[in-house]
């Protein structure tokens, strides 16, 4: 489950090969995508082998994790922006093949319940990757969060809020709500890898092998899905048994 890779350049290097192999074996590949600062290399390697090996991205469908409520597309803290800053608007895609909660929702429970009928109409979600909050949040779901839980409307934590208050001018800035991917919508993909890096992610890590399945800790969820790859710097894995762990290079 734990694999264990030189760095996140190698990780980055790894993970965008299997993407861009998947979509190869399969052109109408559906991904469910993360941000954040663990994705951004991700994201440059996947555009880098691209533009070595150009690919056919015209049956590509994404749909990200989530999206803060009360910003729009345009601010540059949106995942909208995010997204199309790092990956969207250098790979082409059109509108029709992205897809993002909105985060300016008049009605955010029919927002939600559309987003994961979006999903399953789509056949599922045939690759998701994520990251993990320091509480073992992923997407947005936080401790407690049910496992059965599907696109809903949830209030950031503190400690959420405030890992994340580095991208905002100031904490008040920060959004206090979310719209995100249920956990039993991530179950439910056919392929989850999660990638974590980095000292600070190291005790998030020793947490998540040493906790059965429990809502409190919800990146155990993970551990109920046969298809689950989570990949690691040596920094992330540091607090982890030599057992837990594979060694990729």
């Amino acid at each position: 489950m734990f694999y264990v890779f030189s760095s996140p350049a190698a990780i980055a290097e790894h993970l965008s090969q299997q993407l861009l192999e998947h979509i190869r074996n399969q052109p109408a590949t559906t991904l469910g995508l993360a941000t954040g600062s663990t994705m951004e290399p991700v994201y440059a390697a996947l555009l880098k082998q691209i533009a070595q090996d150009p690919i056919d991205l015209s049956q590509l469908t994404t749909y990200n994790l989530d999206e803060y409520i009360g910003l729009p597309a345009s601010h540059p803290q949106s995942y909208n922006h995010y997204m199309h800053h790092h990956l969207f608007d250098a790979l082409g895609l059109k509108a029709a093949q992205t897809h993002l909660p909105n985060g300016l929702c008049t009605d955010c429970d029919h927002e939600c319940h559309d987003y994961s009928a979006a999903i399953a109409q789509a056949g599922g979600l045939d690759f998701q990757l994520l990251g993990v909050g320091s509480n073992g949040h992923i997407g947005f779901n936080e401790p407690g969060t049910a496992f059965d839980s599907r696109t809903h409307v949830v209030e950031l934590s503190e400690t959420t809020r405030i890992d994340n208050g580095r991208f905002f001018d100031s904490m008040d800035e920060v959004p206090t709500h979310a719209i995100t991917l249920g956990i039993r919508d991530i179950l439910d993909a056919k392929e989850i890898v999660l990638v974590a890096t980095g000292e600070h992610k190291a005790a998030t890590m020793d947490l998540l092998y040493r906790t059965p399945a429990d809502p409190q800790m919800p990146a155990s969820a993970l551990k109920l899905h046969a298809n689950v790859r989570i990949y690691l710097d040596p920094a992330a894995a540091s607090r982890l048994p030599e057992e837990a762990l594979y060694y990729v290079d």
